[in-house]
């Protein structure tokens, strides 16, 4: 039971990290979207959902998010933004592309792993 998060920042990954392990998933960590399609391809049916920042260099989230969407074995993995972009289109955007989820930095614990449990069918 894996969950990709997607996300430039050590400390950010971090601290999604230390909520993945309250929730007892294993955490796969990638630090742009070029990276994360590597990550998705080597543990390809094994990753649950994907945490995904939108700032990153080489592949952006919203790339990365078109890119997925459109393959089919990962079109069906649902993904949670979690970025600092907070403008109302860029969130519509996010969901329109296919994002299952929206959580805006800085962000709680708590927060964050409601967040979780909501894009995994749980909540």
């Amino acid at each position: 039971m894996k969950i990709l998060t997607v996300d430039d920042s050590i400390a950010v990954r971090e601290i999604i990290k230390n909520a993945l392990d309250v929730l007892g998933y294993e955490s796969v960590e990638a630090e742009n979207g070029v990276e994360a399609l590597r990550k998705l391809r080597e543990d390809s049916g094994e990753i649950l959902l994907i945490l995904l920042d939108w700032n990153m260099p080489e592949m952006d989230g919203i790339t990365f998010l078109r890119t997925i969407k459109q393959d089919p074995d990962f079109k069906n993995i649902p993904v949670t933004m979690v970025t600092s972009e907070n403008e109302k289109g860029k969130i519509i955007n996010a969901i329109s592309e296919g994002a299952k989820n929206y959580i805006i930095k800085p962000f709680t614990q708590e927060e964050l792993i409601q967040k979780i449990l909501e894009s995994l069918g749980i909540a």
